[in-house]
């Protein structure tokens, strides 16, 4: 990494990058909605399917960086760009944050298709083949109407070909995980009122995302691979930066 620091009369509290990346994840959101009065599912085109499912088209694996489920969803990944987001684009400089950004959001869209493709694989040759088309033909169907199949491997490979992922969450956590390699001992405060050093806040919450990951609970719909993905993709680059002294 270079020398660069942030000077002392020139920090931005909402830089170009970070101000642009939260009005077109604005636009992406409220654009959901608009389209659908149209009869146009933007999730469906726009969010992150398998390669198998009939949904799939190869630019998903960046415009789901971009889509929300929920108010909720969106806020949160907002504000976190925001407050972990300044920052860093103060330290690096806007081209080195939009490429973190946008390689980190890729990268974890991979490693979350490689645990998906993973899971297909698995159940696909428990289930007769008949059933598999039926899967592929009415399955979605199913699913929105609140029904399911009898059996769990049915499920599973419903869910897979048929649930988008979406959302900037594997990005944003790249920037945790920048955030606390450049800016080790910054506090970053639990609720607003406790304070933790941020190597050890990310170190948690890495931790925390691999037990959540693995143990896959049932109805949990939180794509933490793809977290765990981000943070591992944003390792690599600045180990990366840091040895090669890459400069934008």
């Amino acid at each position: 990494m270079s020398s660069q620091q942030i000077s002392p009369g020139g920090y931005n509290l909402l830089p170009p990058v970070v101000k642009n990346l939260l009005i077109i994840n604005g636009l992406f959101y409220l654009g959901t909605y608009a389209f659908t009065t149209l009869g146009i599912d933007l999730v469906k085109l726009l969010g992150l399917f398998v390669p198998q499912s009939e949904f799939f088209q190869p630019h998903q694996l960046v415009s789901y960086i971009f889509m929300h489920g929920s108010i909720d969803h969106i806020f949160f990944n907002m504000f976190a760009l925001w407050m972990f987001g300044n920052t860093l684009e103060n330290y690096w400089g806007g081209k080195r944050f939009l490429i973190y950004y946008m390689l980190t959001g890729l990268g974890a869209g991979l490693i979350h298709l490689g645990v998906l493709e993973a899971q297909y694989f698995s159940v696909i040759n428990q289930i007769p083949e008949e059933a598999v088309h039926l899967i592929k033909e009415e399955g979605l169907q199913i699913m929105e109407t609140g029904r399911e199949f009898k059996e769990d491997s049915w499920n599973t490979l419903n869910h897979v070909l048929n649930i988008p992922t979406v959302g900037a969450s594997g990005a944003v956590f790249g920037l945790l995980l920048a955030f606390g390699m450049m800016f080790p001992n910054a506090q970053i405060y639990l609720y607003f009122l406790f304070p933790i050093r941020a190597k050890y806040f990310v170190i948690g919450y890495g931790l925390l995302e691999l037990f959540s990951g693995v143990s896959n609970r049932p109805g949990d719909n939180v794509a933490h691979f793809a977290h765990l993905g981000g943070m591992l993709i944003g390792f690599i680059l600045i180990k990366y930066w840091q040895r090669n002294r890459t400069r934008f």
